[in-house]
């Protein structure tokens, strides 16, 4: 077996010594650089697949509507009719190895008509996955992986799809016993039509279905010219009143086998997550106005956003502060008010 570290050609037996690298690298099997391959840091296309990350809600119960809110960070939860599901952000519990997961329930019993969809889905950015050359003859095949479980069994189904919504991929998963964690890999061929984005726009959802009518779902295990979240025949998670569905762990990477799961630092997931959405605080204290008392200051964010123009949302005691224009690192915030001092709270959203 042929050994080389940062690709500096094969190791001898004297370079074992100067190197600290011994026989036991043999262990490995088949390796060719400990930097590379499918084993290397960084792996994962999900961002806060471990659902560890939780700006918005800190644990709280959320409600999906049909504007496509996110409860955890990166995390859409869409329910169209509305209101059909709750998910919240659970720490502990049965998923070995994971501190969290996101757990879904049924609002009801609900039966599912033609044009209706219930999911949960993650939006990666084009950057994220230029690599894998969607789109071309050379498109690379991925594996999604996740860990589930749920009160109902049955073939669920899923689908990842490009940002024109005009190429599907739906596939379907088991859960055969109830309320016991069960782990998913599903590969995707790498789909050599469609546009798939590969800047800072969306480029490639995945999807899960909780509830897919006819309209938006088609036969798993093919690329399909069309808008499809899910599989024909899935199990719909909202058809039953206090269903639950419970899923952290998930994994996007290139290549046809699942590693295991790529648990980042946490204040490594924290800013990932941050350049789609951040909340902070400014005080306001010195006039830049000595006749109106107005005030005002350049805000920096911890990390730069996805594109220039986020949208700030600020909460304060004065109805007059806002937000001015929106750089990639920045926004201006001022305020009218005469008032000493004033502590504004902000978030600052570029999510895709």
């Amino acid at each position: 077996m042929t050994v080389t570290i940062n690709g500096s050609g094969p190791i001898t037996g004297s370079d074992r010594a100067e190197s600290g690298v011994n026989d036991d690298i043999t262990s490995l099997g088949a390796v060719t650089s400990l930097n590379g391959g499918q084993l290397a840091g960084l792996r994962n296309r999900i961002i806060n697949g471990g659902m560890v990350i939780d700006q918005r809600n800190d644990g709280a119960l959320f409600t999906a509507t049909s504007t496509a809110p996110y409860c955890v960070d990166r995390w859409v939860v869409y329910s169209n009719p509305t209101s059909k599901f709750t998910a919240q952000r659970i720490t502990g519990g049965p998923f070995v190895g994971h501190s969290n997961y996101l757990s879904v329930t049924s609002t009801s019993a609900y039966s599912v008509a033609a044009p209706d969809s219930m999911v949960l889905t993650q939006r990666i950015e084009g950057y994220n996955f230029a690599d894998l050359a969607f789109g071309t003859a050379s498109a690379s095949s991925i594996t999604l992986s996740f860990k589930v479980s749920s009160s109902l069994t049955g073939t669920f189904g899923g689908s990842v799809q490009n940002a024109g919504t005009d190429r599907s991929y739906p596939f379907t998963y088991s859960i055969p016993v109830a309320g016991v964690v069960t782990n998913i890999s599903v590969t995707i061929p790498g789909d050599t039509a469609g546009t798939w984005p590969q800047g800072n726009g969306l480029a490639i959802a995945v999807i899960f279905g909780l509830g897919v009518g006819t309209n938006r779902s088609t036969t798993a295990g093919a690329w399909a010219a069309g808008n499809y979240y899910s599989a024909t025949g899935a199990t719909s998670v909202v058809g039953t009143s206090g269903a639950t569905f419970n899923i952290t762990g998930v994994q996007l990477e290139v290549g046809s086998v699942a590693t295991p799961f790529e648990h980042r630092p946490y204040g490594m997931e924290l800013a990932l997550c941050q350049r789609y959405y951040e909340k902070g605080a400014v005080w306001f204290d010195s006039p830049i106005n000595a006749t109106t008392g107005a005030k005002g200051q350049t805000v920096y964010f911890k990390v730069a956003k996805r594109s220039a123009g986020a949208t700030i949302t600020k909460t304060d005691t004065s109805a007059s502060t806002a937000a001015d224009t929106t750089q990639l690192d920045s926004f201006r915030i001022y305020t009218t008010s005469n008032t000493a001092a004033i502590l504004s709270t902000w978030t600052a959203s570029s999510e895709l």
